[in-house]
């Protein structure tokens, strides 16, 4: 007979916003059990944005030698990227990360389990584990009942459906890659953040041929168009190949020699359709094509749990669960209206447990998130976009420059940068700003304050407000 433990909060998920709300409420006095089916750590520390880092610094490293040639700095072909040892140094942080994330439950009293979670009621769920002896591999079974419950799964790869999806690796298995160098050829699918960021990588690796096939009119639809078409052009120019408008038919594996073709057609349609199909002949296919919550196996009607068409848990603005009220969601997994991005989880973390110990008193605003991607350069965008602010009927005027021949940019040998700030013409407020450049990462934090704190130009524009010469000091001249 399995056996029920009763417990005061009962966590699904050991990424950034599950182990937030744990250790919050364990501080409390609440007794928690958190539960994970894969290594502790989730994605950002394990699979994302933490271990993508370091690949991109490297990257950055070799692109800055490159820049510099004829610049003072010599034989710069000199200097090239070992894949293997990088992931080796990737791992350095990756590795030793989940038993230091279960040992900081265990000292804070929280129960770690491993296993998956499946709900059967409103307020229980089913663990199942496998039990590990010397002498044999069993399945094990408990169920777990919770005052409260919150679901903080992340997301996981969409499925492409289309045949031949199998020989398609994830950003996952990207950065394991353990050969000495990456293939000479790789094709993206999706023109989103993961594939603009290891297309950058990939090509300052040294991959001969990249390519980034993507079905819209505009990859990174959520930057804005004007700078997303600099760093088109920018992506091209180092060898990154874009065809927009393509839809992805099926991806087949070549007997003769395990190369990949991908056939793929300029229109929209349904594969097959009337246009003539084309191929592209590959080492390496990876998947690039968007994420989506990762509860499929939560079984989420059992424990008459809402969500979408595409599985996020429907949330009041308590982060509370529409259709069952014990239930709290926080991070990708939560239809919440914030971006599928690591601060979220962690502000998602806080607001949850607050909600949990206090009573639903703590709301969701994500006014002033900035967002990143990290190709060189970088983009970053926060707050509204021109047809945003229009279409919400504000009047504003828009501060738009090609800055490619301003110092910061040229002291550095980047060739494509820019800027776009929006600013309410009555009150003088920031209501959006949008970078791409060196460091564009940082500077877009400087705005993003600005946003959320309702800032206006004259807040902004006082020149002892900022190191001089740096790019955080470009802000003056982008008002």
């Amino acid at each position: 007979m399995d056996k029920t433990t009763m417990y005061d909060l009962v966590v699904i998920g050991t990424g950034t916003a599950g182990t937030t709300i744990a250790l919050n409420c364990r501080s409390k006095g609440l007794k928690v059990a958190i539960i994970d089916s894969m290594p502790f750590g989730g994605t950002c520390a394990l699979r994302g944005c933490e271990p993508k880092k370091v690949l991109v610094e490297a990257a950055k490293t070799i692109d800055s030698n490159k820049k510099h040639e004829n610049k003072g700095i010599c034989v710069t072909d000199r200097v090239y990227m070992k894949w293997d040892e990088l992931i080796r140094f990737k791992k350095s942080f990756t590795e030793p990360f989940p038993k230091e994330r279960e040992d900081s439950y265990i000292n804070a009293g929280i129960i770690p389990v491993h296993g998956k979670a499946k709900f059967i009621d409103k307020d229980t769920v089913k663990l199942e584990y496998m039990k590990t002896d010397k002498k044999n591999t069993n399945s094990h079974n408990d169920i777990l009942k919770g005052k409260h419950i919150v679901i903080a799964t992340g997301a996981k790869p969409m499925n492409l459906n289309v045949p031949g999806s199998e020989n398609v690796i994830t950003s996952d298995q990207f950065m394991d890659i353990k050969n000495h160098q990456l293939p000479e050829s790789i094709v993206f699918i999706g023109g989103g953040y993961i594939s603009f960021e290891f297309a950058h990588i990939a090509a300052r690796s040294g991959v001969k041929k990249i390519t980034i096939l993507h079905r819209g009119k505009q990859p990174l639809n959520h930057f804005d168009s004007d700078l997303v078409n600099q760093l088109i052009q920018k992506s091209r120019d180092i060898g990154i190949d874009i065809l927009l408008e393509t839809n992805v038919g099926r991806i087949d594996k070549l007997v003769s020699d395990g190369k990949l073709v991908v056939n793929y057609s300029t229109s929209l349609e349904s594969y097959p359709s009337d246009n003539p199909s084309s191929t592209l002949k590959t080492d390496m296919v990876v998947h690039g094509a968007g994420r989506i919550p990762n509860v499929e196996e939560l079984d989420l009607k059992a424990g008459g749990i809402e969500y979408t068409p595409t599985g996020g848990i429907k949330v009041n603005e308590y982060l509370q669960s529409i259709s069952n009220p014990i239930v709290y969601a926080a991070g990708d997994v939560a239809a919440s209206g914030g971006a599928p991005l690591t601060p979220v989880a962690s502000y998602d973390g806080n607001i949850v447990s607050h909600n949990i110990l206090n009573g639903n008193t703590s709301k969701s605003n994500y006014n002033g998130l900035p967002s990143v991607v990290f190709t060189i350069p970088p983009i970053a965008s926060v707050g509204l976009n021109e047809k945003e602010a229009t279409k919400q009927g504000l009047q504003f005027r828009t501060n738009y420059k090609d800055t490619s021949s301003w110092y910061s940019s040229r002291r550095v040998g980047e060739t494509h940068s820019g800027f776009k700030v929006l600013i309410e013409k009555e009150s003088d407020r920031i209501l959006g700003a949008h970078i791409l450049g060196p460091h564009a990462e940082e500077v877009i934090n400087i705005f993003s304050i600005a946003i959320r704190l309702g800032l206006t130009v004259k807040d902004l524009n006082d020149p002892i407000l900022y190191t001089y010469p740096t790019n955080s000091s470009d802000v003056i001249y982008m008002l």
